[in-house]
């Protein structure tokens, strides 16, 4: 029996190493080429249907075990993918051709697409892959990082974000710098949305296809009037032509605050308060000596439900801990598309609830989207979209910060204050005596509602006629409908926000449409000559309607805004309208000289109800040169250069992105009281200017593309310079004129930069690849001339003549005045541990005559290092973003740190002057009536340069082996972390901060709302 068993078990062996002989088969070896007969390292070589996988080597030479049925694939970036079947050789030599995948890509510009190789102008492009691998809610923080010269800024960590795009710097002084949003060739209107949201914050991130940015001239002088600032084209996704498919795409995230900033506790609040009483006799000598204008504030610490009877606190609240949470976030897209060569429609839906990281604020948003094209006839093809979006924001941080706001609070409120009271009564700063008042965060975020609700449709419709084999003539209509209805509630008793309970509906309605027509001629002539010309026609109307009803004296919460007739006073209702037209002719010629030298020439007419007769009309032309060097003769018979192309552009673009009716004198209505009755009346309330003209804008750029190793290296390099003319400004009017201020061209601006991107497959092994994108955009902004040449202020900025847009003026901030400075400081009035200021012209006075230049808003650079490494089916991608030589004004120390005892500070103000601490900016702690000294100045500015972890993503793509099993055509799951880390010199919750919807207030921080650290998992799955 025994014997048996080992026969068998020995013919088992046997079978066993004889099938797995047959399965291996016979060693091949072989070698791989490129084109000019150069081996090529590092290429995959697989048996089609196994995990049989080997690299060749240097020489280019491999070695696998394959039998004669087996087919083997060859694959390389830079190279088409090649089968060959093995057969009787023992010896396999191939030759893989240069993949020009991302120059034959293919790239939306305006009213029509072009080959990325033949493009003239500078424009980036985003795929909808790259949006998938950091996943947003909108497109703004989508973009971020990807093109290079397109600097955003999400300067609002609320649900949503408030996003600030700039594309090579600002272009404007006092109308708007945001870039022209073409949505399907739909224009969207920018002016006027609420609360800092802009149009493309309501599209659903999910749905995009493509993304291109038209940067300079020659691709944006197409929108001519409204290209000034850039072009964002975005390109939705489409039905399938391949037969039906199910994709759902869930994600879930977990956002926490990355940060807490250093506040006072109870204990040290109470001391700087006795600190501040007993310096009160320093600085204020004669009303100390009164006896009755200081308290001793150990007498005021009385309150059985603050304090025990020894005087000492019962509570010590982290109002950050109280008010900042983790919030969970989900996402859900699902799509169904369909269809064949002759026609495809799909259908895409979206269900996002984001609550955000501080308590009261939340994003719900339901969106659709219908999509359909079809071949009605060989010559006929119809298509259109049509998508609608219901969004509502719940938002705490509303532009300005100003008064008293929920994340002010959280600084600001009392440590020695609970949340509530054992009796369930709300606490407040006004609890304890001599505090400037404020209720707590908790209560603020409860009873100060604010919700934005917005309600979106943007559809299109287009028609194709294929006129002959060369000419095609297209017929669009698109119109988008934004509905805006903001609900605002104050409970009665909300100290400085509401006495007596306020609520108010303002309703805002945004309706545009746009009907265009235009010809498309291709041809080419004698083989060498190709000719695209394109010439159309549009026409844009867009109105707005906004009404306000507001009422007063809410004696309870129950009807909050829903019931403005239950407030006992009603106020003043108010209402405007307005609306403005253009008409537009446009022209585009694209000439090619064996493919090789490449011409565009651009021209728009532009035509804008808002200015007057003479000057409504503008023409803004461009034109463009390019050259594939590596097309030519004596680039083919080298291996170093796989593309070369040297491009040059210049053009004119415009900007009327003012106002309606400013070239008109306005109306307006008065109110005067006579006899104890209201009495209204209708003036002139706004002068006229009939010579207001557009303000244009001349670009000029140079390009140069470089490929590398079949491009395994690439880079582009882009240096430009953008010169605006009669820029257009609301200037302000001496009040003799009876008038505020009107607007008129004055002056003009620069905008001078290099743009430089780098792309490199580092490693290319059997299983495993590592690839780098790095990119940098450095921009000088300067003011070339000012009507007068006198500076124009705005807040804590200025816009002077040499200097860059924005630059944040004030006082310069030297320290503080020491013991040894006694009589210097007694020159301008100051004692030793005041605030000690540059005197700039030494007149012997410090006033606003001292006032110079402290920093400025605009970074000197930014960009992005980006790596993804890929072993099998998994990927590791590491994005970093980085700026440099920007500065934020952190307008909180005003009354976080240079006042002290009326409310909670930052703890920095225990490092305050004192006698044994004279080495300090901060000047000693004082009761504010003790005349203390705050200012715009250069402490309150802060190098912001910054590298951030932006994201940082681990993905695994099950096999087919798998997902077939689960009848499923695609199966990925993700993880990642965004805003991993953040490095910077910056104090504040995050250096991307504007709490102002002012052009050039970029950087000035005010009571900002944190940006998130998200922990996000999400699966991809297709059917």
């Amino acid at each position: 029996m025994n014997r048996i068993l080992k026969f068998m078990i020995l013919g088992c062996i046997m079978v066993y190493a004889l099938a797995s002989q047959a399965q291996q088969g016979t060693e091949i070896r072989g070698i791989v080429k490129d084109e000019s007969g150069a081996p090529i390292s590092g290429v995959t070589v697989t048996i089609r249907k196994t995990a049989r996988t080997v690299a060749t080597d240097a020489q280019g030479r491999f070695t696998i075990e394959a039998s004669p049925s087996d087919i083997l694939l060859f694959s390389s970036i830079g190279y088409v993918k090649l089968e060959e079947t093995i057969g009787n050789r023992k010896v396999v030599e191939v030759r893989l051709v240069t993949e020009n995948a991302a120059l034959d890509e293919v790239v939306v510009v305006g009213y029509g697409t072009q080959r990325k190789s033949d493009l003239t102008g500078s424009v980036g492009t985003v795929k909808a892959d790259a949006l998938q691998e950091r996943p947003t809610s909108s497109l703004s923080q989508g973009l971020s990082g990807r093109i290079t010269g397109v600097n955003v800024s999400s300067n609002s960590g609320r649900p949503g974000g408030r996003a600030n795009i700039r594309i090579r710097g600002a272009s404007s002084i006092s109308v708007s710098n945001d870039p022209l949003y073409v949505i399907d060739g739909v224009i969207l209107n920018t002016a006027g949305l609420q609360n800092g949201s802009t149009p493309i914050d309501y599209l659903n991130p999910n749905d995009i296809a493509s993304i291109e940015v038209l940067k300079d001239a020659s691709s944006t002088a197409i929108y001519g009037a409204r290209g000034a600032n850039g072009v964002i084209m975005v390109t939705t996704k489409r039905g399938t032509s391949d037969g039906g498919k199910v994709n759902y795409d869930p994600d879930f995230s977990i956002g926490v605050a990355p940060k807490l900033l250093p506040v006072l506790n109870a204990k040290e609040f109470l001391a700087v308060e006795e600190i501040a009483y007993a310096n009160a006799a320093k600085y204020d000598p004669v009303g100390w000596a009164t006896g009755t204008k200081y308290v001793d504030p150990r007498t005021k610490r009385t309150n059985p439900l603050l304090f025990d009877e020894q005087g000492n606190p019962l509570y010590d609240t982290d109002w950050q801990k109280e008010a900042f949470r983790k919030a969970f976030t989900q996402n859900h897209q699902l799509s169904f598309t369909n269809g064949n060569e002759k026609g495809s429609y799909g259908a895409f839906l979206n269900y996002r609830n984001e609550n955000g990281i501080v308590y009261g604020s939340q994003q719900k948003r339901y969106a659709g989207r219908f999509v359909f094209d079809s071949d009605i006839k060989s010559w006929l093809k119809v298509g259109g979209s049509l998508g609608y979006t219901d969004q509502d924001d719940k938002q705490i941080d509303q532009l300005g910060g100003g008064g008293i706001t929920m994340i002010r609070q959280v600084l600001e409120a009392l440590p020695i204050i609970p949340v509530r009271y054992a009796d369930g009564s709300w606490a407040s700063n006004r609890d304890y005596p001599g505090m400037e008042g404020g209720d707590n965060p908790i209560r603020v975020a409860d009873e100060r509602l604010y919700f934005l609700r917005t309600q979106t449709m943007l559809g299109n419709m287009y028609a194709n006629i294929r006129l002959s084999d060369d000419l095609e003539f297209r017929s669009t209509i698109g119109t988008n409908i934004i509905n805006q209805r903001t609900d605002y509630f104050a409970a009665a008793g909300l100290q400085y926000i509401s006495n007596n309970g306020d609520a108010s509906v303002t309703n805002n309605k945004f309706t545009s449409w746009q009907f265009e027509n235009y010809l498309t001629y291709k041809k080419t002539f004698a083989d060498i000559h190709s000719f695209n010309a394109m010439a159309g026609i549009s026409w844009q109307h867009v109105n707005r309607f906004e009404n306000i009803a507001r009422s007063q004296g809410f004696t309870d919460t129950y009807f909050e805004f829903n019931n403005l007739g239950a407030g006992a006073t009603a106020l003043t209702p108010s209402s405007f309208a307005n609306a403005y037209g253009l008409n537009s002719y446009f022209s585009r010629l694209n000439y090619a000289f064996r493919d090789k030298y490449l011409l565009t020439f651009t021209g728009r007419i532009d035509g804008s109800s808002k200015f007057g007769e003479a000057n409504r009309y503008a023409f803004f032309p461009s034109a463009a040169f390019a050259w594939k060097v590596s097309d030519e003769n004596f680039m083919r018979n080298q291996s170093l250069i796989s593309n070369l192309k040297f491009r040059a552009s210049y053009g004119a673009t415009g900007n009327s992105e003012i106002p309606e009716y400013r070239a008109l004198a306005g109306m307006s209505s008065y109110d005067v009281i006579f006899d104890g009755s209201r009495q209204v009346g209708i003036g002139v309330g706004r002068m006229s200017n009939e010579a207001l003209k557009w303000e244009k804008t001349h670009q000029v750029d140079m390009g140069l593309e470089v490929g590398l190793f079949a491009n395994r290296i690439s880079m582009e390099l882009d240096l430009y310079r953008r010169k605006v003319n009669d820029m257009l400004l609301d200037s302000p009017l001496p009040n003799s004129s009876g008038y505020t201020s009107i607007y008129s061209n004055i002056g003009s601006m620069e905008n001078k930069g290099v743009e430089f991107a780098l792309n490199t497959t580092n490693l290319e092994l059997n299983n495993f690849s590592w690839n780098t994108t790095f990119s940098i955009s450095i921009n000088k902004n300067e003011v070339l001339a000012l009507s007068g040449g006198s500076d124009i202020y705005s807040g804590a900025t200025v816009i002077r003549v040499g200097e860059p847009v924005g630059s944040f003026f004030g006082r310069k901030h030297l320290g503080t005045w020491s013991t040894a400075e006694t009589e210097e400081a007694k020159k301008y009035n100051m004692l030793p541990g005041d605030v000690k200021y540059l005197d700039l012209n030494s007149d012997g006075v410090i006033n606003d005559l001292d006032r110079t230049i402290i920093g400025q808003s605009i970074p000197d650079g930014f960009g992005t290092f980006l790596n993804t490494f890929k072993y099998k089916a998994w990927s590791l991608t590491v994005d970093l973003q980085f700026m440099y030589g920007n500065s934020v004004l952190d307008r909180s120390i005003h009354s976080a740190e240079d006042r002290q005892g009326i409310a909670n500070s930052y703890k920095t103000v225990l490092n305050a002057w004192t006698e044994t601490n004279q080495n300090t900016p901060i000047a000693q702690i004082r009761p504010i009536n003790a005349y203390y000294t705050t200012n715009n100045d250069s402490h309150k500015v802060t190098n912001a340069s910054f590298i951030r972890g932006r994201n940082l993503l681990l993905a695994y793509i099950f096999p087919a082996s798998i997902s077939s099993k689960l009848k499923l055509e695609r199966l990925r799951i993700y993880g990642s972390v965004q805003n991993f880390f953040v490095a910077t010199k910056y104090k504040g919750y995050d250096p991307e901060v504007s709490n102002s919807g002012a052009p050039f207030d970029q950087g000035l921080g005010l009571y900002d709302y944190p940006r998130p650290r998200v922990f996000m998992i999400g699966v991809n799955i297709g059917l």
